[in-house]
């Protein structure tokens, strides 16, 4: 049994992370709420510059003159997954959840007889990739220093993209992030950013309205595709930011209600162990004083 001494070091102890999980909790609270107005924000720009994108993409024949972010390569042997996660834990499943969503993915191409290299955004998602895919990590953007997500970073990491894009690294790029629904519900999501998914250009073209473009189609699409990359990126980064402050809030709710509830059972344990001690005390003065 514990001694006296060694539950009120415990208790003390609990009752002090307590304190830094409430506080942790309180100040992910104060920032979820900009966070997430950010987040609402831009979900409409960015969803249509996906479609506008889309559907100028739908009408365009493409041949050699196109776009390469358009038209691709011409083959989708090897694929890129830019992975953003957070700089930061003490989340919960925030980053592990985007994570097992990326292994899913790439273990999915990589069945399928793709190769398969990640493009790392946050640290956290670096350890379990590295250690499961050796040598496929290509690249990583620092974020350890960013506060709060700016458009100047997403089309920094758009351009470096674009640029391995162009240099023939790889033929498929995906996008990796955590949807933010609410602060329980933050959905792990996996968008094709490079080229085109067809399946978005036959969803646009599929409208009745008829739109004419000047100047020409592909001439807009050479300016609106590495921007909608660059605005794609920015909507993941700060939905992470809203998903990752959901889930501390949470975490740290759950952490601070635990740290209770073990405080008083060791508080009862305590107070048994005293009162074990007092009695065992009484006994032996009362068998003393009997032998006299």
């Amino acid at each position: 049994m514990a001694s006296l001494k060694a539950l009120k070091l415990r208790i003390g102890s609990v009752k002090s992370t307590q304190k830094i999980t409430k506080a942790l909790n309180m100040v992910a609270a104060s920032k979820l709420r900009r966070a997430q107005q950010n987040a609402t924000a831009a979900r409409p720009y960015s969803e249509r510059m996906r479609s506008v994108v889309a559907s100028i993409a739908g009408k365009v024949v493409v041949g050699p003159e196109s776009p390469k972010l358009l038209a691709g390569t011409g083959k989708d042997d090897s694929h890129l997954i830019i992975v953003v996660t957070s700089d930061r834990g003490l989340a919960g499943a925030f980053n592990s959840n985007i994570v097992r969503a990326v292994r899913r993915k790439a273990d999915e191409l990589i069945n399928g007889g793709k190769t398969v290299r990640f493009y790392i955004v946050g640290r956290k998602g670096r350890p379990v990739l590295q250690r499961l895919y050796p040598k496929a990590i290509i690249g990583q953007y620092d974020t350890t220093e960013m506060k709060n997500p700016g458009y100047e970073v997403a089309s920094a990491i758009a351009e470096e993209i674009v640029d391995r894009f162009n240099s023939g690294d790889f033929d498929v790029a995906h996008l990796a992030y955590a949807n933010f629904r609410s602060t329980l519900v933050q959905e792990p999501t996996v968008d094709q950013i490079i080229p085109v998914a067809a399946g978005e250009a036959g969803e646009a073209q599929s409208g009745n309205a008829m739109v004419e473009y000047e100047p020409e189609e592909e001439e807009i699409l050479s300016v609106l595709l590495p921007r909608n990359i660059a605005v794609q990126i920015y909507r993941a980064l700060i939905e992470n930011q809203a998903g990752f402050y959901g889930s501390q809030m949470t975490a740290m709710d759950n952490a601070t209600r635990n740290a209770g509830d073990m405080i008083n059972r060791l508080t009862i344990q305590y107070n048994r162990t005293r009162q074990a001690a007092i009695t065992t005390e009484l006994v032996e003065i009362i068998s003393g004083a009997e032998a006299l």
